[in-house]
């Protein structure tokens, strides 16, 4: 519902950009100029740029980037509408350009392709936790959201585990969204096989998100087959279930909250509590009942750090996630949200960046 009300809002906010985009590119110089006063005749020439340009970008980025791209125009065109005013109070004369139009594309630019590098660039995000469970440190790797194909490929993928694997963590942990309808099945098969190439001593283990099994028919494989693609490579792959891990901790993996699951109390039932317990849990909206249970560190992603500005707010202040991203502890128990190491569809992030995680679990 969340997305649904934002796809509405981006579309309303995409029209009016349009529209408003069209009035003040007309105001450029050398369109009032070919269009000598002629002020339908400039809007459409205004209008016809705009399409050329978000068409162009549709098709080199996809429609959604180019909305994206349509929308921060549009609000850059905005805020800098102060600018030939405060200009004209400062050096007493009118400015010999458009200078509204020309910050605002400066702006555009500058904040976008911030934006890109942010997205496209991954970067490694480190904790340390203590515990009274364990007697000898445990080093945890953990990304989450690759959406494969949007920013990386399955090649993509080996390299960041080569950069994962030089941190020697004991165990990678991958809480959902490895794919999603996008995803290429020749790609989807050979990132798989460089998932169980991964040296990484208590292996590779896997919990499903809301993308992974796939909402449409149009992907190349199905929820079924990339779970026998994960298992035949030796990643293990849990659905509410929960796994012993070299007799010294527990793996536990919770099927996405949009589907029929067991509580997180009932999957924790029976283990033993005097061993260290990881949760998987792709969507972080259920601490309040995880905190309630034995578990002593809690892994998610789904939010993407918020994504852009202001959707960073949009979560936690609407009561859909307990938590955008980073650490938190309560009850003794630890949460931790990964911004994800791509995104779905987007190639922008906003006051947030890519990441994959170290975590360091010291004895106290």
């Amino acid at each position: 519902m969340m997305w649904l009300i934002i796809l509405v809002l981006t579309l309303l906010c995409a029209i009016t950009g349009l529209i408003y985009l069209t009035v003040a590119v007309r105001r450029f110089a050398w369109i009032r100029k070919v269009t000598d006063k002629n002020k339908i005749l400039g809007t459409s020439l205004a209008f016809a740029l705009i399409t050329v340009v978000f068409l162009i970008i549709s098709v080199t980025m996809g429609s959604v980037n180019a909305i994206v791209v349509l929308i921060h125009v549009m609000i850059f065109f905005l805020l800098c509408s102060p600018a030939a005013p405060i200009f004209k109070r400062i050096a007493h004369k009118e400015p010999k350009i458009f200078l509204q139009g020309w910050l605002a594309l400066a702006v555009s630019v500058i904040y976008l392709g911030i934006a890109f590098f942010l997205c496209f660039h991954v970067w490694q995000t480190n904790y340390t936790l203590t515990t009274s469970k364990r007697d000898a440190p445990l080093r945890v790797a953990m990304f989450a959201d690759s959406h494969l194909g949007t920013t990386f490929d399955a090649d993509g993928l080996a390299r960041y585990l080569e950069e994962i694997e030089a941190q020697s963590p004991d165990i990678l942990l991958i809480p959902g969204d490895f794919v999603d309808d996008s995803s290429d099945r020749e790609d989807i098969i050979r990132a798989c096989e460089v998932l169980g190439q991964a040296d990484i001593p208590y292996g590779v283990w896997f919990t499903f998100g809301n993308h992974d099994e796939g909402y449409y028919n149009s992907r190349g494989f199905s929820g079924d087959e990339l779970r026998e693609a994960l298992i035949s490579n030796g990643v293990h792959v849990l659905e509410d279930e929960c796994a012993l891990v070299g007799d010294s901790f527990y793996v536990a993996g919770r099927l996405d909250s949009g589907y029929d699951r067991i509580s997180a109390a009932d999957l924790l039932e029976g283990l033993d509590t005097g061993k260290y317990i990881i949760m998987l849990d792709h969507e972080p909206n259920d601490y309040d009942n995880e905190a309630a249970t034995a578990a002593d560190l809690v892994l998610s992603g789904h939010t993407h750090g918020g994504q852009l500005i202001p959707i960073t707010f949009v979560g936690v202040a609407f009561g859909i996630n307990d938590s955008t991203y980073g650490y938190e502890q309560i009850n003794g128990t630890d949460f931790i949200v990964t911004s994800g190491i791509s995104d779905w569809a987007l190639y922008f992030k906003t006051g947030t960046h890519s990441e994959y995680v170290i975590i360091d679990i010291l004895p106290e």
